[in-house]
This record gives structure tokens, sequence and C-alpha cells, in this order.
């Protein structure tokens, strides 16, 4: 009896001793372990930064979006009220052809009227500079 009392005692402290590393955990890692462990931390470090670097970059790339499409927005209303400003002077320059036409159709006749009368005008000076030449000198 003290032998089986004896045996469960070693089985009782084995399982304590197992139970009580299992919960602990265990300090011991393989030397090709911790190569491995070590060349995963670097990568995810350097990753880190790339994805640092990458956020970054997004960033000023979206704010140069916004700075282009508020340059955009800014055109289309210029070319917008362009637009609208060419049409109305095409319309007025319509409406003041139309009145240009009409007001040619009457001002022939007066237009001739006025012609005559500069012609006039300029051939009365020469006939009174020629008599007194003539009239002058002898």
């Amino acid at each position: 009896m003290t032998r089986t009392v004896m045996v469960r005692n070693v089985i009782a402290v084995a399982a304590i001793t197992l139970v009580s590393v299992g919960l602990s955990g265990c300090d011991y890692w393989p030397p090709a372990l911790q190569t491995q462990i070590e060349q995963l931390r670097s990568e995810l470090q350097s990753v880190t930064m790339e994805k640092a670097q990458l956020q970054n970059q997004l960033a000023s790339i979206a704010k140069a979006k916004d700075d282009l499409q508020a340059q955009v927005n800014e055109l289309s209303k210029a070319s917008q009220d362009k637009s609208t400003m060419i049409a109305s002077l095409q319309h007025g320059l319509a409406a003041a052809q139309g009145r240009l036409a009409k007001s040619a159709k009457v001002a022939p006749p007066k237009a001739s009227a006025i012609k005559p009368s500069a012609k006039a005008t300029q051939k009365a000076p020469a006939k009174k500079k020629a008599p007194a030449k003539t009239t002058g000198k002898r």
C-alpha cells in the first residue's frame, strides 16, 4: 500500500508539475524559431512603415484631387458664364444687324441727297480758285 500511495503521490506531483508548466508557458524557443520570429518582426516593421508612407501619399493625392476638382468647378462656372455672355452678345448683334438692315433700306434716299451736296461743296472752292488765279496774274 505504501507503494501505491507513493505511486499516487508521484503521479500527482507529475500532474501538478505539468499543469503548472502548461499554465505558465514555456520560455524555451529553439534558435531557428527565434531567428524566424525576428525576421517576421522586421518584415512587419518595414511593411508598417511602407503602409504609413502610402497613406501619406494617398492623403496628398486626395488633396490634389480635391484642389483640381475645385479648379474644374470654377472653370466650368466661368465657361458657363462666358457661354451665356456670348449668347447674349450674339443676340444683341443679330438685333443690331436687323436694325441696320432696316435703316439701310430706308436710308439710301437720304444718303444720295447728302452725297450731291458734298460734291457741290467740293466743286465750288475749285471754281473760285481757278478764276482768281487767271485774273490776278494779268
